[in-house]
């Protein structure tokens, strides 16, 4: 198998393919894993331009771009951002003086009612989390809320293991409800009032924006 997929690996690199971009099966991703070849990971285009052109999202040459590197993988992640503006943003400090320079931009640069420039730096992160497949939960607690990172399709055992193995050699059940429902009714009282806590169990696969009290006997205990 390894002679085979490392013959595969060969043709595609002679045809300058990128590897990350092609069809593998699961025993090849495990051989692809071992190599730890640069070409196999994901990549994001970052497109540089001017604070103006940012903020107006146009550019002469964007759309070519694109094109061009689409063309040679359609699912390339691209994301324009402004160096400029970005720096200007850090050199101003507090988010309330970061907020009113963005607001000053679609005036600053004539742009049509309505526009609202935003920061790349989120998408940016947003786009590094898809790109390597990966989601996020959160657990609380009565002085603490944590952001937890997985790969998508994890298991909420093996989820609650990125906190303390407990949780997944210990596990009995994980209630979980969302942070969309937490923000739409306000409170975890509410949620709960609302019946939108469910409790499941060591099949569930986490999802993203989760949040999630997991559940174990470990010392006849309980943890959270």
């Amino acid at each position: 198998v390894n002679r085979k997929v490392n013959l595969k690996i060969e043709g595609l690199l002679k045809e300058k393919k990128d590897l990350f971009a092609q069809s593998w099966s699961p025993r090849e991703v495990e051989i692809l894993n071992e190599l730890q070849l640069l070409s196999c990971k994901p990549v994001i285009y970052l497109l540089n331009m001017s604070e103006a052109d940012y903020s107006k999202k146009k550019n002469k040459f964007l759309t070519k771009i694109q094109e061009r590197i689409t063309a040679k993988n359609e699912t390339a992640h691209i994301v324009p951002y402004s160096a400029k503006l970005e720096a200007t943003l850090l050199e101003l400090g507090s988010a309330e003086a970061r907020n009113a320079y963005l607001r000053e931009l679609p005036s600053k640069y004539k742009l049509p009612d309505g526009s609202v420039v935003e920061l790349a730096l989120d998408k940016i992160i947003k786009t590094g989390y898809k790109a390597l497949n990966l989601c996020h939960f959160f657990t609380c607690g009565a002085d603490e809320v944590r952001c937890w990172t997985v790969r998508k399709y994890t298991k909420a055992p093996d989820a609650g293991a990125v906190i303390h193995s407990d949780f997944r050699d210990y596990f009995i059940c994980a209630e979980v409800y969302t942070y969309k429902d937490l923000k739409k009714l306000g409170s975890e009282a509410e949620v709960k009032a609302a019946g939108k806590v469910r409790t499941e169990g060591k099949n569930y696969i986490v999802e993203d924006g989760d949040i999630i009290f997991f559940k174990n006997n470990s010392r006849g205990g309980k943890k959270k």
